[in-house]
């Protein structure tokens, strides 16, 4: 496994064949030329680049693809697609630029900045009855609008990001 690390650049480039999560708590710039399968969680910059082929559920900020994705993309900032992206799966971003060239096979939904009960524990992947609970003893930012609770996505990050989600 080659890890390359450029502290002028600050970004982690990673061009091995790799199984498993990878999970950063911390903004990176985080650069996959390989093939990567598994789970991927980022903060901050990825880029997935031509030569990659990753099979993977995908959760980040700002993500580019200019290789083949297999799974789920969630981009909470920006997704964009090269021209030589091939994206099989669903993509739920908060904004999306598909540069002429780039092929999805599956589903656009894009994040909105006010998320229902049932949009939230997908978004979070925790169960619907901990959010009603949680939402329900005011131990997580949300609003109630009639019956329905609604819960800002960035109030939601910031309150998983304080280590304040389930307790």
């Amino acid at each position: 496994m080659a890890f390359k690390k450029k502290s002028e650049e600050k970004i982690l480039d990673v061009d091995a064949a790799m199984q498993g999560s990878l999970i950063f708590r911390d903004p990176v710039n985080l650069r996959i030329n390989g093939k990567f399968e598994g789970t991927l969680e980022t903060k901050g910059n990825l880029t997935i680049g031509q030569t990659a082929s990753v099979t993977a559920e995908i959760s980040g900020d700002n993500i580019i693809i200019g290789g083949k994705v297999k799974g789920k993309i969630i981009a909470k900032e920006l997704l964009t697609l090269l021209p030589t992206a091939i994206v099989e799966g669903d993509i739920v971003p908060s904004k999306l630029n598909i540069i002429e060239g780039a092929i999805l096979e599956g589903r656009c939904i894009m994040l909105r900045d006010l998320l229902n009960s049932d949009e939230v524990a997908r978004y979070l992947e925790v169960d619907l009855n901990s959010i009603m609970e949680w939402a329900n003893a005011g131990k997580m930012p949300a609003v109630k609008e009639g019956s329905d609770w609604r819960f800002d996505r960035k109030s939601i990050d910031s309150w998983v990001a304080s280590g304040k989600i389930g307790k």
